[in-house]
This record gives structure tokens, C-alpha cells and sequence, in this order.
């Protein structure tokens, strides 16, 4: 069973190369799942787009400037940064699952998952919604 799991996950040079648009191989393909819509993967979204934002504006610091020059300098682009990998998550996360040959509404899955009992409460009480309804409840911009 061991050997199932570690055969199913990323090493570490795939991981790097994924978290940064490579795209894995079938066989990893629930991983890959897990990852870009499961519990915690807006958070793991935004670390990873963070990192790159650093190598860019490290060197910044090295220039002879008093602390307030540096935190002026770095800081509001830092942030604009983090902010544009918030506001384009899902677009993001859907594009991966679709590079990976999956569903891109599975973005939607935690959402889905967290209002599941509202939805039973809705169909126990008026019934169940027409097959129209599925293609209204996604969140794709497109």
C-alpha cells in the first residue's frame, strides 16, 4: 500500500515543475484532484504564487536605501502581487484541472460540499431543481 501511495504523488522535482505549470502524468491524476479542489487549495494556490514575487523583488533590498525606501519599494507591489493570484484563483485552478485532463467545475466541488445539506433541505422541500439549474450554478466566467 505504500508503494501505491508514493507511485500516486509528485516527487519533488515534478512538484516544483507542477506548482508552476508542467503538467503530471496520468497516473496522478487524483492527486492532481485533490490538490487544485479539495479542502486547502486556495491556501496552497497562494503559496505558490508568492514565492516568485520574492526572487523578483529580493534583489531590491541589496540597494543601499534606508528601510522605509525598501518597504515603499517592494511592499505594494508584494501585495498587488498576492492580490491578483487571490482574484484569479479559481481561473487558474480550472485551467490547471482542465490541463490535466479533468473537469474544470470541480473548482466548485468545496463550495458544493460545505452547501450540501441546503441542497437537501431545498430538494426535501420543493422537490428537485430541473436539470437547466447545473448549467447556472457554475462559477466559470466563461
Amino acid at each position: 500500500m505504500a508503494d501505491q501511495k508514493t507511485k500516486d504523488r509528485p516527487n519533488v522535482l515534478q512538484y516544483l515543475a507542477y506548482c508552476y505549470g508542467k503538467r503530471l502524468p496520468d497516473s496522478m491524476r487524483d492527486w492532481v484532484a485533490h490538490d487544485l479542489a479539495d479542502h486547502g487549495a486556495v491556501r496552497r494556490h497562494l503559496i505558490r504564487m508568492a514565492i516568485p514575487p520574492l526572487f523578483v523583488l529580493a534583489p531590491l533590498w541589496l540597494l543601499p536605501a534606508s528601510l522605509y525606501v525598501h518597504v515603499e519599494m517592494t511592499v505594494p507591489i508584494y501585495i498587488w502581487a498576492i492580490l491578483m493570484a487571490l482574484a484569479l484563483n479559481k481561473i487558474w485552478r480550472r485551467h490547471r484541472l482542465a490541463q490535466h485532463g479533468l473537469d474544470p467545475n470541480l473548482v466548485d466541488e468545496i463550495k458544493f460540499k460545505k452547501d450540501q445539506r441546503m441542497h437537501e433541505d431545498y430538494i426535501r422541500r420543493f422537490g428537485p431543481r430541473p436539470e437547466s439549474s447545473k448549467y447556472q450554478a457554475n462559477s466559470s466566467p466563461f
